[in-house]
């Protein structure tokens, strides 16, 4: 049947084979990509209308305000991308949905310069299909964070190893020391990446080749050097992301295996969907699946090579470690098995398959758009979130309306509950600095008095016991403080939803303080100081 419907094809199939024609002329994959990117945020906007961002993307964009080399409890990738992201488009739900998304989109991309050194034609578009068949570019990618900024780099860092293992050439050498050092400031969870390179490399037949050049040095060479701000960083602040990232490192033989166990699992229902997709697609062909492996090309057979070693570096490191080892720490990676599946079959695949497979995708896309994204939203705005995002924007605008009635003037610090601090920052029209350094993230220390002389409020949702205590214990010292509570509401397109108390303390600016939004980002900046 597939081959009697590319010979004659129905007529509803033939925009599509004319797109598929546009693969090898340049304009097929980016057109899928931007309708991908378009399509998605789309949902997103839809999806979270009325419920604010997610936590981690607000502490990117927190982070981004402040330029660093480093950041208390991530590399500093997220919050360069954000506050780039943010100087050009404005500071808004849609913007920041739009920027994850574009960031799936880029990922997709440099998937494809993979692919396209494999395969031509089709099968690259299939190669990107499947992967939009996994929660990865869409669920994953929407909570723009550590994680999600992997999406990129990964793909982009792994391109260029390819090229530079097999042309040895000093521009692609120097290219994978710049995007392994790129994938480094993203997470350090990239070192896996970046063994995994070196492991592909030894395994490989071609690595006398390879190592007796002058790449794989060069490569080092430029990584290290690019790294080497953010390590001079790490050596003159405490290495405080090291500390945060070795909180993951508390398990037992027990719990490691069951981590792994977890991992693994995760891992494949991720790619359950696509992997059931392609075996529909293959047929009996899977069969061939031995003799395909065994003829695999020398740039796939260094490729499987890298696959293999992003899951078992992790999975030994877990065991020996006692790590956490969570599946959504690896969906970066899952671009290379979905690249060796496709890439490395022989037999060719006809096209009738690959515009079921855009028909699929497209049906998921728009069903998710029209049907899902409706019934999440108005269920959210009845039920809210764990972390209570539906009550971000309008707390924020009341707690900046009662701070201006108080005093007179823009808000420039916020504290107190991390989420609702980082939400304040963002969602109020005076974006006051969030006034915690990032290094006291996790600790109720009292704040500095020049903190409290240049204004700054706190805010927690009642019920939140430890920052209740806080507050009092805050109050005590303060003096001139204002304590207020207040009830917010969610609303969705109008409707009204859930409500929700939040517990407020102002703490008015002193006449002769000079306070400035400079000064409170002085003190968002801080890493050596006590508490706030």
């Amino acid at each position: 049947m597939a081959e009697r419907s590319d010979r004659a094809p129905a007529q509803w199939r033939r925009p599509l084979l004319h797109w598929l024609d546009g693969v090898e002329a340049g304009w097929a994959v980016p057109l899928l990509l931007v309708g991908f990117v378009a399509v998605w945020t789309l949902y997103l906007a839809n999806a979270y209308a009325g419920g604010g961002l997610h936590p981690d993307t607000l502490e990117a964009w927190t982070l981004g305000r402040h330029f660093a080399w480093g950041y208390h409890k991530h590399p500093p990738l997220m919050g360069w991308v954000a506050a780039v992201w943010t100087s050009v488009f404005p500071v808004s739900d849609w913007s920041l949905q739009l920027m994850a998304m574009v960031n799936a989109g880029l990922a997709l991309f440099f998937v494809d310069q993979i692919a396209r050194q494999f395969v031509t034609g089709h099968k690259r578009i299939l190669v990107l299909l499947l992967l939009m068949l996994t929660p990865a570019y869409q669920f994953h990618a929407q909570r723009f964070n550590a994680n999600a900024v992997l999406l990129a780099t990964w793909p982009l860092a792994t391109w260029c190893f390819l090229r530079a293992f097999g042309t040895r050439s000093a521009f692609w050498a120097v290219a994978v020391g710049c995007t392994t050092a790129l994938a480094m400031v993203g997470k350090y969870y990239s070192v896996f990446l970046v063994a995994s390179f070196a492991f592909a490399a030894l395994a490989h037949p071609a690595r006398r080749a390879y190592f007796t050049s002058a790449s794989p040095w060069i490569s080092v060479v430029t990584g290290f050097a690019l790294l080497s701000p953010h390590i001079y960083w790490l050596a003159t602040t405490g290495a405080s992301t090291f500390t945060y990232a070795l909180t993951h490192a508390n398990g037992n033989a027990v719990s490691s295996l069951g981590d792994v166990r977890n991992f693994l699992l995760g891992l494949v229902a991720a790619v359950s969907v696509s992997a059931v997709t392609w075996m529909f697609i293959a047929g009996t062909r899977l069969k061939q699946f031995p003799a395909d492996f065994a003829a695999m090309s020398p740039g796939l057979r260094l490729l499987f090579y890298v696959a293999i070693g992003t899951i078992l570096l992790p999975v030994l490191t877990s065991l020996a470690m006692g790590t956490d080892l969570p599946s959504l720490w690896a969906l970066q990676g899952l671009f290379l098995f979905v690249v060796l599946v496709v890439c490395g079959t022989r037999y060719p695949i006809e096209r009738f398959y690959t515009v079921n497979a855009t028909v699929i995708a497209a049906g998921v896309a728009l069903a998710a758009v029209l049907v899902a994204a409706p019934i999440h939203a108005v269920y959210r705005n009845i039920h809210g979130y764990e972390e209570g995002r539906n009550f971000y924007a309008p707390a924020a605008n009341e707690l900046t309306r009662q701070w201006r009635e108080l005093t007179g003037e823009p808000l420039s610090a916020v504290s107190g509950d991390d989420s609702l601090a980082f939400a304040t920052a963002f969602y109020s029209p005076d974006h006051p600095y969030y006034a915690r350094p990032f290094v006291y993230q996790y600790k109720w220390g009292l704040p500095r008095k020049t903190t409290l002389d240049r204004g700054w409020a706190a805010l927690c949702f009642r019920g939140q016991d430890d920052c209740g205590r806080w507050m009092e214990w805050v109050s005590a010292r303060a003096g001139n403080f204002v304590r207020r509570e207040f009830t917010v509401q969610a609303s969705l397109w109008g409707k009204p939803g859930l409500t929700r108390e939040v517990v407020v303390l102002m703490v008015p600016p002193r006449a002769d303080s000079g306070a400035t939004p400079e000064s409170a980002a002085d003190d968002f900046s801080a890493s050596k100081r006590s508490p706030e």
